[in-house]
């Protein structure tokens, strides 16, 4: 079940609640233990939510989760929102970094609902009328003292807003699928998917970003004015860690450059990582992650992850991992002539029978080491030295694998200068005309291209045992 909050205070809230109402199949039922200012009298039932209503403001209310006559995954508070951003649709978690002046305690972090703030910002962007923008906010207000997770889902930024019958319906409809989902967005081992977030403004694009662009959620956002408030991160440990305990989280991202929350975000235990890691390791099992950047290095150092997924059992790690996908050396020389003669097919030869390969050049250029999955049914090096034969075959006229020479073998038919001159060709246009395949005449006598060229053969050292 998931436990919908309406304020009576907040117009926009109260909107929200007609349309919930209106464009669901509820059950109107009575309470009469509480008063109806708590959350008592009329409440509604329908299937995965029960919504109640309360007098006071949300962010005033002391955890709201008893007056509801189920046992909640999450609490939704709707909500507006208040600020010169025009037509917005937001969501967010609460809490306070430092002091508390609008509500809940001050440094203090409710428990947080990342993956349902991440499915229902996907909603809210399906379902966002025309001029609507669609993001999150960091983390700010209260309350702090919720039992179980909880996130509010806003209306904004100002009464023609609030007013507006299409939005509210619109945020009632992005409510709604959340049917059937928890808290959290967990990995198939069921690990949570989460990072917490610190720094950048308010409304965190970068946060918003990696909440709408990738397969991670974000949990409390600590933004640069909460982290002022907030004081020295040495200081606050208590107030950073239960950033990650309330989100959890066991990973970071930050938004600048801040050494000395960083710092304390490793002596914590926690890792930070980049909005580039959080974009590449997309869905990938953290297990192989892990594994992968023993092995070959950081993503943040260039590994990437290619076309191949492993066959992982479980919570497959260390051995059980190793056993899976086996890390080799690039074949660095044809991969090279590969990449200049065309870099795109190249680097599409790799990941298409890649678990993962290192890069450089700012990720962009294959380099160094590479896995592949033990899977006799899946591509290994074999299939890269094809695929990279065929790259080479734009540029020679024949190309051939050997095995037995440890080498790819291209050869190619090409204009040699040196016997050029030796039929007296003159330098300069004429050479240019030959090697375009075009005759030249010299003292009344035709000099063909065949007549100066040469084949020319280029080796290129592969491990020829890997392809047996």
């Amino acid at each position: 079940m998931i436990a919908i909050v309406v304020s009576r205070a907040d117009g926009a809230s109260a909107h929200i609640g007609e349309r919930l109402l209106e464009v669901g199949d509820w059950e109107a039922r009575e309470d009469d233990a509480l008063p109806d200012a708590d959350g008592g009298g009329t409440y509604y039932r329908t299937e995965g939510f029960e919504l109640r209503e309360f007098d006071e403001l949300h962010i005033r209310l002391s955890d709201p989760t008893a007056a509801f006559d189920c046992d909640p995954e999450f609490l939704a508070f709707v909500s507006r929102h208040s600020g010169e951003t025009g037509k917005l649709l937001t969501a967010h978690v609460t809490g306070n970094f430092g002091g508390a002046e609008y509500g809940g305690e001050p440094e203090s972090l409710a428990r947080a609902a990342p993956g349902a703030e991440k499915r229902v910002v996907e909603a809210l962007a399906r379902h966002a009328p025309d001029g609507y923008e669609v993001g999150i906010e960091c983390t700010h207000h209260g309350p702090t003292d919720v039992s179980v997770p909880s996130l509010f889902v806003e209306l904004g930024s100002d009464e023609p807003q609030w007013e507006d019958p299409d939005a509210a319906r619109a945020v009632a409809r992005a409510v709604l699928d959340l049917r059937g989902t928890g808290a959290d967005l967990p990995d198939a081992e069921g690990r949570p998917r989460h990072v917490v977030g610190f720094g950048g403004g308010h409304y965190a694009p970068r946060f918003t970003r990696i909440v709408r662009e990738t397969e991670w959620a974000v949990g409390h956002v600590g933004a640069d004015w909460a982290l002022a408030d907030l004081g020295a991160p040495e200081a606050n440990r208590d107030v950073i860690a239960a950033a990650f305990d309330r989100s959890r989280a066991e990973r970071a991202v930050i938004d600048g450059d801040r050494p000395e929350l960083a710092a304390v975000v490793e002596d914590l235990g926690h890792r930070v990582v980049s909005e580039t890691w959080v974009r590449e390791v997309g869905d990938a099992p953290l297990p192989l992650v892990e594994h992968l950047e023993a092995e070959i290095g950081p993503v943040d150092e260039g590994l990437r992850f290619g076309a191949v997924e492993p066959r992982l059992a479980g919570e497959q790690r260390g051995d059980g991992i190793a056993d899976e996908v086996r890390v080799r050396d690039l074949p660095d020389e044809l991969l090279s002539r590969a990449q200049g003669l065309d870099a795109d097919a190249a680097r599409a030869a790799v990941e298409r029978v890649a678990v993962a390969f290192d890069t450089e050049q700012g990720g962009t250029r294959a380099a160094g080491r590479v896995a592949f999955a033990t899977d006799p049914e899946t591509p290994g090096y074999a299939d890269l030295v094809e695929g990279l034969a065929d790259v080479l075959e734009t540029g020679y006229d024949a190309v051939e694998v050997s095995p037995d020479e440890g080498a790819v073998v291209a050869s190619e038919r090409a204009f040699d200068p040196s016997l050029a001159a030796e039929r007296g060709v003159p330098e300069g246009p004429a050479f240019g005309r030959l090697a375009d395949g075009e005759a030249v005449e010299v003292d009344g006598e035709a000099v063909e291209p065949e007549d100066v060229s040469r084949t020319r053969t280029d080796r290129f050292p592969i491990d020829g045992s890997g392809l047996k």
